[in-house]
């Protein structure tokens, strides 16, 4: 449906933690799903935060580059996904951010077709967040808030995060306004920190209030340091109720855009034409099995899922036979231009109306279907350690699920045996 931008600035105002919120608790319609883009410059955080380590840092955003450049970036970025839904089921994938600021020069040449590869999976039926932490909106990877359709800043409500966000927000509404999709994909995600209510902030900052998240401290560390998502106390806490009401702020911000960008287009949430045709006769239910959906211009042939000798794994491509043997699939590596690197005949309608300078990137055509696992998909994270039972209180506090630790039971015998002194007596420094 959309590909969303978070965007944080100095002071750390939560931009991760955000973002990892709307991963959790973004609303998903059956055979959807969505993705979180760990695009920080800087350096992701998620892996070694709230997966504490239980993955190695081996997947990512870091081994994109050299796809790229080889040609094979659609195929590899599906072998990079970590499943973070709580069931399991690959509905909430992450791809994790760069583990040394100094990969960031290697990715130079990189964002602008990731930012096409991630709307063409959109039309696939994924929804898209990119954390773009600090400095992500400004440089080379800029792009990635150009061309998205929704950027939502995280500010802190205090008068030091008011200060520090009001500079970059103007610097972001001209580069949007002149190289983007216009000022008005702009949106505030606030953290009630300071004394300035929502329609304060929103009134002198001139922006649309996206959501209000509460300044919960131990809530939020199960998503900055880790802990356990699933628990009831979390699933039910302020942070993740407020973060719920976000992503519905996003997603008919999103909606007006659309229908404003595009006028003649059909209304967001709509069934695609390649769905209507995925059953034989014409429009109606889809297929039970994979459906081959074109995220390439129209002039680019898209092969047909029969063309194989069978439906191709989920988050693979499809390739017809490249003449190596009859009825033999094979793949044919793509020159710069040619198939995977063709110019669209118009522009994304999401970007604007008209005329627009053509993007230099189109994915090829990606395989999906609603039961098929992903290829290449990093195992399910294990479950953190529960606390040890001599720690853990009869009942658990009402802030956000956190554990009241125990008082050890010691007894006047165990004292006088270490102690050789009246347990009563305070016991001073000499």
């Amino acid at each position: 449906m959309a590909v969303i931008a978070v965007v944080g600035g100095p002071g750390a105002p939560g931009a991760t933690t955000t973002a990892l919120a709307l991963l959790l608790a973004w609303p998903l319609r059956p055979g959807r799903r969505i993705l979180l883009v760990e695009a920080d410059p800087d350096g992701g955080a998620v892996l070694a935060g709230a997966l504490e380590g239980r993955v190695e840092a081996v997947y990512g955003l870091r081994n994109l580059a050299v796809a790229d450049r080889r040609g094979l970036l659609a195929q590899t970025i599906w072998e990079q996904l970590i499943d973070l839904s709580p069931e399991g089921n690959a509905e909430r994938l992450l791809l994790p951010g760069l583990t040394d600021p100094a990969q960031a020069p290697g990715l130079a040449y990189t964002w602008e077709p990731l930012a096409e590869l991630l709307h063409g999976i959109e039309q696939q039926g994924y929804d898209v967040i990119v954390d773009l932490g600090r400095s992500g909106a400004t440089g080379t990877s800029a792009v990635l808030a150009r061309r998205a359709d929704v950027v939502a800043v995280t500010v802190r409500s205090t008068l030091r995060g008011l200060s520090a966000a009001r500079p970059r927000l103007a610097a972001l509404g001209e580069d949007l306004a002149a190289a983007g999709t216009g000022a008005d994909a702009l949106g505030l995600l606030l953290v009630a920190e300071g004394p300035y209510s929502g329609a304060e902030v929103s009134r002198e900052f001139g922006l649309p209030l996206l959501g209000v998240l509460p300044y919960a401290t131990r809530t939020a560390r199960v998503l900055s340091d880790g802990g356990d998502t699933t628990d009831r106390r979390f699933i039910r806490s302020e942070l993740m109720r407020t973060a719920r009401s976000a992503a519905d702020e996003v997603q008919l911000l999103v909606r007006r855009r659309r229908q404003r960008l595009a006028p003649n287009a059909a209304p967001a949430g709509a069934p695609a034409a390649a769905a209507q045709l995925s059953a034989p006769g014409g429009p109606g239910p889809a297929a039970a099995g994979p459906v081959a959906v074109p995220v390439a211009p129209p002039s680019v042939p898209v092969p047909q899922a029969s063309s194989a000798p069978g439906p191709a794994p989920y988050g693979q491509p499809a390739y017809g036979p490249t003449g190596q043997g009859q009825g033999q699939p094979g793949y044919a590596q793509p020159g710069y231009g040619q198939f995977g690197y063709a110019e669209p005949a118009h522009a994304h309608p999401a970007h604007g109306q008209g005329e627009a300078e053509p993007p230099s990137y189109a994915p090829p055509v990606i395989t999906t279907g609603p039961v098929a696992p992903l290829a290449g998909l990093a195992p399910q994270p294990a479950a953190p350690a529960p606390f040890p039972a001599h720690v853990q209180a009869a009942g658990p506090t009402e802030d956000e699920g956190q554990y009241r630790l125990q008082q050890p039971m010691v007894t006047n015998d165990q004292i006088e045996d270490r102690y050789p002194c009246n347990p009563g007596e305070v016991l001073r420094a000499r």
